[in-house]
């Protein structure tokens, strides 16, 4: 099994580009999520899964975005404007909350995320 590569949350908000469906039905994860029932979780379930996005709660205090459809300690979902192709990765959201990448981190951690989507594509091929 490959180990998933964990990033900062930075990353996923800079790289993928969650956005707020304009049906949801309710504000969470700063208007963001798609809750895990009723209208919300069918129009999570209508996306392509390659743009669908789970929140899961993680050990102390902190909460994992990881790709795909997930049911256990699930969040809620989020749906993002570029695809995750299944690559293993995951952002950690820390319960402080208090620390943010550099410019320089954020660029770092995104030149990480395009060299396994583009590994990704190349084992597809």
């Amino acid at each position: 099994m490959i180990k998933p590569c964990a990033l900062h949350e930075d990353t996923f908000y800079d790289f993928f580009k969650p956005f707020r469906h304009p049906d949801a039905q309710h504000d969470i994860w700063g208007g963001h999520g798609l809750e895990t029932f009723g209208k919300d979780l069918e129009m999570a379930d209508q996306y392509d899964p390659n743009y669908v996005w789970t929140v899961v709660d993680g050990e102390f205090d902190s909460q994992w975005i990881v790709p795909g459809f997930h049911f256990v300690n699930r969040v809620c979902y989020l749906i993002t404007k570029r695809a995750h192709r299944f690559i293993p990765i995951e952002f950690r959201i820390r319960g402080d909350r208090h620390s943010s990448l550099t410019p320089l981190g954020l660029r770092r951690q995104s030149l990480k995320v395009e060299r396994l989507i583009a590994e990704c594509i190349e084992l597809a091929a």
